[in-house]
């Protein structure tokens, strides 16, 4: 006897991205220097949270404005840019604290060993209820938002696909899905007929 169970539909959501302003209130609850440099590299760099947890202080060009990702998902090393902005943040960061190593060590190991991805997420997670920001996801989000605001600006899809590290274009497709078409000549076809 053979069973068959039919195939139950799976409503696919999309997911809340954060805005510029929700960026900007998530990062400045944050009091901590080393907790808002985290925010503002991931955010200001689109990294995936283990490609920021990962960074050390070698892998900064403030010369070339780049920073050398190493241990991503896909294996696979890549420059991204770094923005002054974020640079300043780090400068502000190491000034700070003088951090040798990994950029973010954790509390334990003299910048031998850094900070896990479930401590980051907890960063992210504590500064987004101070920001009083309740869009669902985690750090993640500001990776998706760094993505979703790149396109917003008018940036290539095939230059933030490199920014992002991905594999296939198909992935970064996605972001498209998150930006409603702002080109003013795109008519509805209704706008054709009389009625």
């Amino acid at each position: 006897m053979k069973l068959e169970l039919p195939m139950t539909k799976v409503t696919y959501k999309l997911p809340q991205i954060l805005s510029t302003d929700e960026v900007q209130r998530i990062i400045n609850a944050i009091g901590n220097i080393r907790h808002k440099t985290l925010l503002v590299v991931v955010y200001g760099a689109g990294l995936r949270v283990s490609e920021a947890v990962n960074l050390k202080i070698e892998d900064i060009d403030s010369t070339r404005m780049t920073l050398h990702i190493r241990c991503t998902k896909n294996r696979k090393d890549r420059y991204v840019t770094l923005s002054p902005v974020v640079l300043e943040q780090l400068r502000a960061y190491w000034k700070h604290c003088r951090f040798t190593g990994y950029i973010f060590p954790n509390n334990y190991s003299n910048g031998s060993r850094h900070i896990t991805r479930d401590a980051a997420t907890l960063i992210y997670k504590k500064a987004k209820e101070r920001a009083g920001v309740k869009k669902a996801g985690g750090i993640h989000s500001l990776r998706h938002a760094y993505g979703t605001h790149m396109l917003e600006s008018g940036v290539d899809l095939f230059i933030i696909k490199e920014l992002l590290g991905h594999s296939s274009v198909r992935s970064t497709t996605r972001y498209l899905r998150f930006v409603p078409c702002k080109d003013k000549s795109v008519k509805s076809p209704i706008d054709q007929l009389s009625i």
